[in-house]
């Protein structure tokens, strides 16, 4: 009778799900992103060739999905993978199987809407217009001032572009204006070093129209530890204050980009490791440069930056250059050239680069292709 009780009860969820599914609006969407490139360097007089992955877009696929619950609300959910083309390995973290976002969430037209889970941080989403190489996690020189772990803001906190564990609202825009609201838990990771972060505030507002995009934002990160290679224990990641502002303004062909943060980190505890070693420096980011459409298919990126150390004889300075041809809907080739010079002991490259000699520079060619799926 026991068996025969839960038999039903199986077979009466599946006729459930089924008329529940046949009555509601659903979709669900696969997609993605193939991107490799070929990539010569010379960094600091070593010259090497490599492929690599993600030069345009970071390779990526994903599901999406979206259900009309009625009355105008909607349950929405993300997963995104993000691989590298060249060797099929995961991309930055191989133990996240959705490094890149995993969300779930309600929104609805006039409320906006509340997300739960591993998302983009509303910093990310006021400064990624203004950035000509999309804030690109590889080849981006926005992305590698920001990644930069050169020794005396290696306690000093960075702005990652995403949350694990988070609570996101995002207001409809009114007149233009948007706002975007998180506050994440702390959250554990292994790669690329072990590290413990705690709680994080992250707020920003937009505003989009007349050619112009204006955003703003503020984020709080609570301190946290980090497991550095070569050091004897833990290292203090202390918690830091983050203020962004980013401006970009089409006329005609061309879209003028800037944006700046300042990175202001609070004084180490005493006798900690990052007191000792002075790990906790302020640092500030400028970029400026344009994306210009030249022709339908063809696109022109150039980009400025600057990264400065606070106190400190450390400053990184570079330019980049970035060219991409369409020869379809999908399809695309790109090239970019860039150059960056570390003066004093900082230690800034592209993602993935390394810099071991102090006073050194790096020199980046690269051609790729991406294709969206």
């Amino acid at each position: 009778m026991r068996l025969k009780l839960i038999s039903q009860g199986v077979m009466g969820a599946t006729f459930a799900m089924a008329a529940s599914a046949a009555c509601a609006q659903t979709s669900v969407t696969l997609y993605g992103v193939a991107d490799t490139f070929f990539q010569y360097l010379n960094n600091g007089g070593a010259a090497s060739v490599s492929q690599r992955s993600g030069g345009s877009t970071g390779s990526m696929f994903g599901l999406k999905g979206s259900e009309d619950l009625g009355n105008g609300y909607k349950a929405n959910f993300v997963l995104e993978n993000g691989y590298n083309i060249n060797n099929g390995a995961g991309f930055a973290d191989t133990t996240a199987l959705f490094y890149r976002q995993a969300w779930v969430g309600v929104a609805h037209g006039d409320y906006g809407a509340l997300t739960f889970g591993r998302q983009y941080q509303p910093s990310f989403r006021a400064v990624y217009p203004t950035d000509p190489f999309r804030a690109n996690e590889v080849l981006s020189p926005l992305s590698a001032a920001v990644l930069a772990t050169d020794r005396n803001t290696l306690s000093a906190q960075y702005a990652a572009g995403r949350t694990s564990n988070s609570i996101l609202y995002v207001s409809p825009k009114m007149a233009g204006f948007q706002l975007n609201a998180m506050y994440g838990f702390a959250a554990t990771v292994t790669q690329p070093v072990p590290a413990t972060t705690g709680n994080i505030l992250d707020i920003s507002a937009t505003y989009t129209g007349y050619g112009l995009f204006v955003g703003l934002a503020y984020m709080n990160e609570h301190s946290g530890t980090e497991t550095v290679p070569g050091l004897p224990s833990a290292l203090t990641l202390v918690g830091t204050q983050h203020y962004t502002a980013a401006l970009a303004y089409r006329v005609g062909i061309v879209n003028l980009q800037a944006n700046y943060s300042y990175a202001s980190p609070k004084t180490p505890p005493a006798h900690s490791l990052a007191a000792a070693l002075g790990t906790a420096h302020a640092y500030n980011v400028t970029e400026v440069g344009a994306t210009i459409q030249a022709t339908s298919f063809d696109a022109i990126q150039i980009a400025g930056i600057q990264r400065n150390i606070h106190g400190l004889d450390d400053e990184t300075l570079g330019v980049e250059l970035g060219y991409d041809h369409q020869i379809s809907k999908r399809t695309s080739f790109y090239a970019r050239a860039g150059y960056l010079k570390n003066h004093g002991q900082a230690k800034m490259s592209w993602p993935g680069i390394s810099v071991t000699a102090s006073n050194s520079s790096q020199t980046l060619a690269v051609l790729g292709i991406s294709h969206l799926f």
